[in-house]
């Protein structure tokens, strides 16, 4: 991190607005006796049909803890890894875990949307902040998303930019009829809303616009509502599951064989693959632009390989984490106070400051710096399709096909 001091932050009029979010409570101080661990609390979602999108990123935290020795300050680092299920309750559950633990000082995570609404308020509220490497949902960092929010940021990007870009996207592949599914979701429902308020900006018509329900397997009733309208392409940024068995079923409703097909980051995982079975051939997926990343991420995607055992990365986010991660340790070291014990002593409302000020942090990512509201990330999105080799090779990521054109 390029550090300055918060003073010195404050004598440049920078603070004040880098700063604002901070609730105004007395802070909490977390005592680390003399030989025991820095606690990160790691909240992402570890069982189910998603399980591949959290376990990425625990290896993104994992890696970035390594690359530090295990250690900071003369302390182990030790993450407290709980499950938020990818859902609202999962999420209040984590938080809930992490929260009544005196040890942890801040959080990664979580893996989805719908587990920081879940929690996020007694994250707040208990005075930590977490950064999260994948939570897109545009409104978890609006200006008006409420004193709750203050203790989350992202160096994932917002669904702002993600949406309009696969609005941009279905654009310049002549389409001018598109339908969308969502799956009540707060990411799902959110990124439907962005793409089919910039594809209409753009002169496309929403010919119809469905859901599924967590947990379905039959999708034609849908996908025969979705028929009727005859769209040209069908939008549908969900999760493996329900994802899977809309692909698998899709060209056996008339009228949808030669649909094209979108899906978003939730989808961007070989499991999904595999759920939907040889049809997935064509399937476009919006995901980052691993191109665009750093040279370091070499180096971190041979460590994640090492550390995996695989062949390729689980999901998507592994290098936003690790920045996640990264920004994280920085702003612990830069507030921490080393006491002649060897105690040390962590005030949780500097260390939220201390987040919020980061700026032009060399991430793995790109350069990031944090909005007031939270937002770190650098918005690199690109669109891959998947091949009849990434089904019958399992050979990730699929093709690079477009990227924004600024």
């Amino acid at each position: 991190m390029l550090r300055r001091s918060l003073g010195a932050l404050a004598a440049a009029g920078l603070l004040a607005t880098v700063a604002a979010p901070v609730a105004a409570q007395d802070s909490k101080v977390v005592n680390i006796p003399a030989g025991e661990p820095v606690t990160i609390g790691v909240w992402q979602v570890l069982s189910g049909a998603n399980a591949s999108l959290g376990q990425d990123e625990v290896y993104g935290a994992e890696i970035a803890v390594a690359d530090r020795g295990d250690e900071i300050l003369g302390h182990e680092i030790k993450l407290n890894e709980q499950d938020e299920l990818c859902n609202v309750e999962g999420g209040a559950q984590a938080a809930l875990a992490l929260a009544s633990d005196p040890t942890v000082v801040g959080m990664i995570g979580p893996s989805c949307s719908d587990a920081v609404v879940g929690g996020i308020q007694t994250v707040t509220e208990a005075g930590l902040t977490t950064v999260s490497g994948s939570a897109t949902r545009l409104t978890l960092t609006a200006p008006d998303r409420g004193p709750e929010y203050d203790g989350f940021l992202r160096t994932a990007w917002s669904d702002a930019v993600q949406g309009k870009a696969v609005a941009e996207f279905v654009q310049s592949l002549g389409l001018t009829k598109a339908a969308t599914i969502h799956d009540g979701s707060a990411y799902a429902e959110g990124l439907v809303g962005v793409f089919e308020d910039e594809f209409q900006k753009l002169g496309g018509e929403i010919t119809a616009s469905e859901a599924v329900s967590v947990g379905q397997t039959d999708m034609t009733p849908v996908l025969t509502n979705v028929a009727a309208s005859e769209p040209e392409v069908i939008y549908f940024p969900i999760f493996t599951a329900e994802g899977g068995y809309i692909v698998d079923q899709v060209r056996d409703v008339a009228g949808l064989e030669d649909v094209a097909l979108v899906g978003s980051d939730g989808l961007a995982t070989l499991d999904f693959i595999e759920a939907a079975g040889p049809d997935v051939e064509g399937v476009y997926l919006s995901m980052p632009n691993f191109s665009l990343f750093q040279d370091s991420y070499a180096d971190l995607l041979d460590k994640y390989l090492e550390l995996s055992g695989l062949d390729s990365p689980l999901a998507p986010f592994h290098a936003h984490t690790y920045d996640a991660t990264s920004i994280m340790l920085d702003a612990i070291e830069q507030v921490a106070v080393a006491n002649d014990d060897g105690s040390l002593s962590i005030d949780l409302g500097a260390l939220r400051e201390a987040l919020y000020a980061t700026q032009d942090y060399p991430g793995v990512t790109g350069t990031l710096s944090c909005t007031e509201f939270g937002d770190c990330g650098a918005p690199i999105i690109a669109v891959y399709q998947v091949s009849a080799d990434t089904y019958e090779n399992q050979t990730w990521p699929p093709e690079l096909v477009w990227v924004p054109e600024d």
